[in-house]
């Protein structure tokens, strides 16, 4: 294939795959612009860009995080906490929303390195160009970076279920059937939610674009608003953003759980992943163990914020991940977890299976192989 050909086709998987879930806002059409200059950096030949000199691979990305602060408007998108005088700690990217809530014990624990990132966008290319070992991203994207990094991340874990849900004024949707002739409001047309949305529609006889008019919008600001405008419309939010929203709007409440819906829905075990937690494969190679006690605190970690959302609360609104008041609200309803080995393959094999079905685009161009599943 040509080089522009290969081009085209990246920058439209990245687009993709960049699912808006984990946003807690976003500047419009600033992930078109942006991708162009990260993919360009994907398309790196890996070993090329390992022997390059260090003055060179320091000037591009430096040139390519001035363009994203540039573009988004928004200096202070990434946070990162770093254990003082440990050059040996494993570095970890998380993502602003239930990814990085889940990682709350670990923020301030020695041996760690996070950057916390305001999207995925963000944490893209210091995967891609091994500056972190560990990161939390979208499922979908963690199938495309497998394809487009030869291979070179494996998926630990499964840390978010779903945290898509339909809203409403008042109490009229009790189930999908109630959903016919409605219109529904959403954002992340051509990603996740338009993929997990059409399936669960389809899944229980409605036609999503014969039975119901659905609306996409480029933030979840805009889904919000639209509700106030239309009384009698559905809106499809993620969490956090449904607790802020129902804080800010006491009309307002959650209709159906999407989650529970594709569980309902779907007979091959898998469940509406949104997010998993990946590792560069030379990491895991030549750091079994700390692989392995990462594993081991993550999911203590997990267990902590899920039973005491009082103190999760306090220290995700520390670290500035969002506010304490809406996390200790939100976390029960973020489907945070832990989930490793042949349940986590399952669950993920068959969400992801579910998207190829629709558009193979969006995992990267094929299901990935057996060698994506970690297993210890």
């Amino acid at each position: 294939m040509e080089t522009a050909a290969i081009y085209k086709a990246a920058v439209f998987e990245y687009n993709k795959a960049m699912t808006p879930i984990f946003e807690n806002e976003r500047t419009g059409g600033a992930i078109e612009n942006k991708s162009e200059t990260f993919m360009r950096m994907i398309l790196l030949n890996r070993t090329e860009r390992r022997n390059r000199n260090m003055k060179r691979k320091l000037m591009v990305w430096t040139v390519a995080v001035c363009i994203c602060a540039g573009l988004t408007g928004n200096t202070g998108a990434v946070n990162v906490f770093a254990s003082e005088g440990d050059s040996d700690a494993v570095r970890i990217g998380a993502l602003k929303g239930p990814t990085a809530m889940g990682m709350a014990q670990l923020l301030d624990a020695d041996g760690y390195d996070f950057t916390i990132a305001a999207s995925p966008d963000e944490i893209v290319p210091m995967v891609v160009q091994d500056k972190l070992d560990i990161a939390a991203v979208p499922a979908n994207l963690a199938a495309t970076l497998y394809q487009k990094t030869d291979k070179d991340v494996s998926v630990l874990a499964v840390n978010t279920l779903g945290v898509l849900y339909l809203v409403e004024n008042g109490d009229r949707v009790k189930s999908v059937e109630d959903l016919k002739g409605k219109t529904i409001y959403a954002s992340g047309k051509g990603a996740t939610p338009e993929y997990a949305l059409n399936s669960v529609l389809k899944a229980n006889g409605i036609d999503p674009e014969k039975d119901v008019t659905i609306e996409y919008k480029s933030e979840h600001a805009e889904v919000v608003s639209a509700l106030v405008q239309d009384q009698t419309a559905v809106g499809l939010l993620p969490q956090p953003f449904v607790t802020t929203a129902l804080m800010k709007n006491d009309k307002l409440k959650v209709a159906l759980d999407l989650n529970k819906l594709w569980e309902d829905s779907m007979d091959d075990g898998s469940k509406l992943v949104t997010g998993v937690v990946i590792a560069n494969n030379e990491f895991v190679q030549d750091h079994a163990d700390k692989v392995n006690d990462f594993m081991d605190a993550y999911k203590e970690s997990v267990d902590f914020v899920n039973s005491d959302t009082e103190a999760a609360a306090q220290i995700i609104g520390d670290h500035d991940i969002i506010a304490k008041e809406v996390a200790q609200k939100a976390i029960p309803d973020c489907s945070i977890v832990f989930i490793e080995g042949d349940e986590m393959k399952t669950m993920l094999s068959g969400y992801l299976a579910t998207l190829d079905d629709q558009n193979p685009e969006i995992i990267g161009g094929q299901l990935p192989d057996d060698a994506f599943y970690y297993k210890r």
